[in-house]
């Protein structure tokens, strides 16, 4: 099999590189640009069943081995962000998975995350508020980012003033940063919450994080290392999806104005929209990394054992063998059954709040600023240089 060799730039047009890789097969033989040989899967069918197939593990230390072992003589990798932060449920295979996940789901039911509504709404209001007599913003660091950062935070009992710090080491570590400020954010984002579980353990308040660090089930509770890892999972993927999710979905609806004008006219389409966006420009773009432990027939293709596997999930959701007219956005069409939030025992345990939350964010905006538009040309935005956040650096508009 021929191995693609893909470039550095490929996130800026993530649905193109899925599009062309599909073109060519659902399972296609790259080569990422720090030099990593894996498999890229692109359509829903293969997508969906390998995102639930036991013969792919993601255990971080045999994982982290891996790695090692297959990146050419000379490239460089984040080191110790795994070992460190990495040991969470989303890097684990049962049944160490199992008894983790176990501990949280409760803590992200849908019935658990609708008392949150009143106090999603509030935060979503005060900063609409701060927009108020503007004619121009960004609306990444004025709304779509501070929004999920203070819900995330509040739930887990980070402190207000911390929270521009954190998210600035969140960004840098699920980037394509330099290894050493790759480094340093992990080494921060370690420090702070090795403090912040210390002092959860010696004054316990209420909010989720003092719930983890005394949490027990059947005589099971978390270790220090777990602990650890669990906080910076829940802190990291309980904004950055939504972030993304939420200034992702307004891009949609400005670039499509007769979907902005159908949503902004109907407010009950809200809750079937945000379906859609998740489909058509989800937040995260290519799964977290899966290897294979026995050889594994998808697509045509035999994928050979102690091989990586990355799962396109924005490639798998505009599939037109699973959606009529993929490339376009219909807040009207069903939706369901999409892969923004993965599939199988690794699916989105916040995936019910990052719902609320695009739903009050998205509803709100419209409501107040009902004729926002884009304030660039759409070939001047920028993506993230990331494999796995699907995500703007800045979303300039015009409020009025």
């Amino acid at each position: 099999m021929t191995t693609v060799e893909v470039a550095e730039d490929f996130a800026q047009d993530a649905h193109l590189f899925a599009e062309l890789l599909r073109g060519g097969g659902p399972v296609r033989r790259v080569r990422m640009p720090r030099g990593l040989g894996c498999y890229i899967v692109t359509d829903f069918a293969q997508a969906r069943a390998l995102l639930a197939d036991s013969r792919l593990r993601k255990d971080s230390q045999r994982a982290h081995a891996l790695f090692e072992s297959k990146l050419p003589s000379g490239a460089t990798t984040q080191g110790g962000f795994e070992d460190s932060l990495g040991r969470h449920m989303l890097n684990m295979d049962p049944p160490d998975h199992s008894r983790l996940r176990k501990l949280v789901n409760k803590a992200f039911t849908g019935r658990t995350v609708a008392r949150l509504r009143p106090r999603i709404e509030e935060i979503t209001a005060e900063l609409l508020d701060a927009l108020a007599g503007r004619e121009r913003a960004d609306l990444l660091p004025s709304f779509a980012a501070p929004l999920p950062i203070t819900v995330i935070c509040e739930l887990l009992g980070v402190a207000a003033e911390d929270r521009t710090e954190f998210a600035d080491w969140s960004k840098t570590l699920l980037s394509a940063s330099e290894p050493e400020d790759a480094q340093a954010a992990a080494q921060n984002m370690f420090g702070y919450l090795t403090a912040q579980i210390a002092q959860k353990r010696a004054e316990p308040a209420e909010d989720l994080l003092s719930d983890l660090v005394h949490a027990s089930d059947d005589g099971d509770s978390l270790s220090e290392p777990e602990l650890l890892s669990m906080a910076f999972l829940l802190l990291v993927a309980g904004h950055e999806t939504t972030v993304n999710l939420i200034a992702n979905s307004v891009l949609a609806l400005l670039r499509r104005p007769e979907q902005l004008a159908l949503l902004r006219d109907d407010p009950s389409l809200l809750p079937n929209a945000v379906e859609e966006f998740l489909r058509f420009d989800g937040p995260i773009h290519l799964a977290t990394l899966r290897f294979t432990v026995e050889p594994v027939e998808a697509g045509g293709v035999t994928i050979p054992e102690g091989e990586f596997v990355l799962i396109s999930l924005l490639g798998a959701n505009r599939d037109e063998a699973r959606y009529a007219e993929p490339d376009k956005l219909d807040i009207t069409r069903a939706a369901g059954g999409h892969l923004a939030f993965g599939h199988g025992i690794h699916y989105c345990v916040g995936a019910p709040l990052a719902r609320l939350e695009a739903e009050i964010a998205l509803g709100g905006l419209l409501a107040r600023f009902p004729d926002i538009t884009l304030d660039a040309k759409p070939d001047e935005l920028v993506y993230r240089p990331s494999s796995l956040i699907h995500g703007l650096e800045s979303l300039p508009v015009r409020l009025r």
